[in-house]
């Protein structure tokens, strides 16, 4: 999963000004070890084999007490986390208190795979490298006892994450320099504790050469690996490696992964296909005999957003289709259960594409409930292909009947995120999800604006989606805009050619919009007629009648609504 996780405590305690927590009590005999031969491994906790039926670890470790016991519920014997540190000990606890381990991440920067962490250099930077050793070990010295430990994990998707920092040879360099630093790691961390494996996760099997070469130490590779998780046996055959593996994230395909849908947006797979994606990583897995020693499926969260919906197991608590298949996985049955409701269509009605915005919007929605539970509704939109904000909006809606639900459609343009929830009352939900393409509503008359001479106060040359010159804001494409500078105050003019009687205009703002403005029309481009006074622009999409004569049409912007400058797709003016 692309994620990042920081070990937030690193600064404070290389400071020293953060303390280690009191040293857990022994456990006698907590001992794992990766025992066996090439191609018949067996991992083993105390002498007994241990397959590693686990989940990767979303709410805090302050919660751990009042999550774990579903851990255990839904037959897991193993969680995972990125970073440990002070505040890990309850996660530690309340995993012991309930039969499960956990594999303790090590952050190493620049982690979470493309576009995550900032970019270290291996080759040069001995203070952060000394950092990390220094580091590392003494959370392993304090935690090492704990009966909640399984192993060590150090670093995550960095092989695939310095694609971001460097290319060609230099990150050929880059990458044995990682690998070389994750192995002197390992080696400090046996050094330490001999009593718990190693491992290292990447986002990919070809990281796997450099650790082959480079981090003899490791007692055994990890990696992340999603659409592609049933590829990794041959791949793992193919590249004669002499160690085991475990899957430290599994799932669904990601967005990375998919195939666009007709809005030009990856498309998250059903409530139906995710749970079915889960069910088939555990099966690649366990048919990798004697080489995977287990998983940690993606995801134990219950985040209630963009990546909670498409990967929680249990966004706000409320458990999916997803979240029986790995507990049927694991413990076997879900037999007694009350499980969620299925969503098996859901349409846009009058299409996802060129929705007008603050228009009706109705979605057909087919659900049914395996248990005949009474259900109830919910509508959220996201705006994560717009400004990549991942937070969710729950929307007011009318239920028509039958599955039909109305509800007002956004009234920022671009593509939009809409979620219907379908909830049974009894802890479950179903979800499913449409792209849906916001486009300017309709106006009446001729644009007049469209393809005219336009000027502007100041305009952005550079930066996103730029140069940004005023010609964009009239030249009908969605994709376009003006952007001016980040001062007030800015103008826009368009010059109709003619003096021109003006019925309407229609302002399509980009992110950064007007708060306060006048359109204002001039027969000389010099001396302006207020047309329209606006004081409380929330962006999104101004349309308002006016009445007025002049060749030049002017939006005169006088307090901004963002940090930014304005910036405008369209400046639409219809006679």
């Amino acid at each position: 999963m692309r994620t990042r996780i920081p070990l937030a405590v690193a600064a404070a305690l290389a400071a020293g000004t953060l303390a280690l927590p009191a040293p857990a009590v022994h456990a006698a005999g907590n001992v794992v070890r990766v025992t066996g031969t090439q191609g018949n491994w067996q991992l083993t906790v105390n002498g007994s084999p241990y397959t590693v039926k686990g989940l990767t670890w979303g709410p805090s470790p302050t919660d751990a007490a009042r999550y774990m016991p579903d851990v255990k519920s839904m037959g897991a014997n193993t969680v995972r986390t990125w970073g440990t540190d002070a505040s890990s000990l309850p996660l530690f606890d309340a995993a012991a208190a309930n039969g499960v381990k956990v594999i303790a991440g090590f952050w190493l920067q620049p982690g979470g795979g493309p576009g995550s962490g900032g970019c270290v250099n291996y080759l040069t930077d001995t203070a952060y490298k000394t950092q990390m050793l220094d580091e590392f070990p003494k959370w392993v010295q304090t935690y090492k006892d704990h009966p909640g430990v399984l192993m060590w994990n150090v670093g995550n998707e960095s092989v695939l994450g310095l694609q971001n920092c460097y290319s060609g040879a230099e990150l050929e360099r880059q990458r044995d320099a990682y690998t070389t630093f994750v192995n002197d790691v390992a080696k400090k961390i046996h050094t330490v504790d001999p009593n718990h494996p190693v491992t290292s996760t990447d986002a990919w099997t070809g990281a796997w050469p450099y650790y082959k070469k480079n981090a003899p130490d490791l007692d055994l590779y990890a990696v992340n690996s999603y659409g592609d998780v049933c590829g990794i046996k041959s791949t793992w055959q193919a590249g004669g490696y002499t160690k085991p593996y475990i899957l430290t994230e599994t799932g669904p395909p990601g967005e990375w992964e998919v195939p666009n849908d007709a809005n030009g947006v990856p498309t998250e797979p059903s409530d139906t296909a995710k749970r079915d994606g889960y069910t088939r990583a555990w099966d690649c897995v366990t048919g990798h005999q004697g080489v995977a020693l287990g998983a940690t499926m993606f995801h134990y969260g219950t985040e209630y957003d963009f990546g909670g919906m498409w990967f929680n197991l249990l966004p706000a608590g409320e458990k999916r289709l997803a979240y029986y298949a790995v507990k049927k996985a694991y413990a076997g049955s879900t037999a007694g259960d009350n499980t969620p409701p299925v969503i098996s269509a859901l349409n846009v009605e009058g299409g996802a594409s060129n929705v007008p915005a603050t228009r009706d919007l109705v979605l057909a929605t087919t659900a049914s409930d395996p248990d005949g539970d009474p259900l109830t509704y919910e509508v959220l939109f996201g705006s994560k292909y717009l400004d990549n904000a991942g937070g969710l909006t729950s929307v007011p809606f009318t239920n028509l009947g039958g599955g039909r639900l109305k509800v007002t459609a956004p009234d920022r343009t671009g593509v939009w995120k809409v979620y219907v929830k379908v909830k049974d009352g009894k802890g479950n939900v179903g979800v499913e999800t449409r792209s849906v393409k916001v486009v300017p509503p309709p106006v009446s008359g001729t644009n007049v604006a469209r393809g005219k001479p336009a000027t502007a106060s100041s305009y952005q040359p550079s930066g996103s989606g730029c140069p940004c010159p005023a010609s964009n804001a009239v030249d009908g494409a969605a994709d376009t805009r003006w952007a001016s500078d980040w001062s007030d105050p800015q103008w826009i003019q368009v010059d109709l050619g003619a003096r021109t009687t003006v019925r309407h205009v229609q302002l399509v703002w980009e992110a950064a919009y007007a708060k306060a403005y006048t359109v204002q029309t001039s027969d000389d481009g010099q001396n302006w007629q207020t047309l329209r006074q606006v004081t409380d622009g929330n962006g999104g999409i101004d349309d308002f009648d006016v009445s007025g004569t002049g060749r030049y049409v002017r939006v005169h912007a006088t307090v901004r609504g963002t940090g930014y400058g304005y910036s405008l797709y369209e400046f639409g003016v219809y006679s």
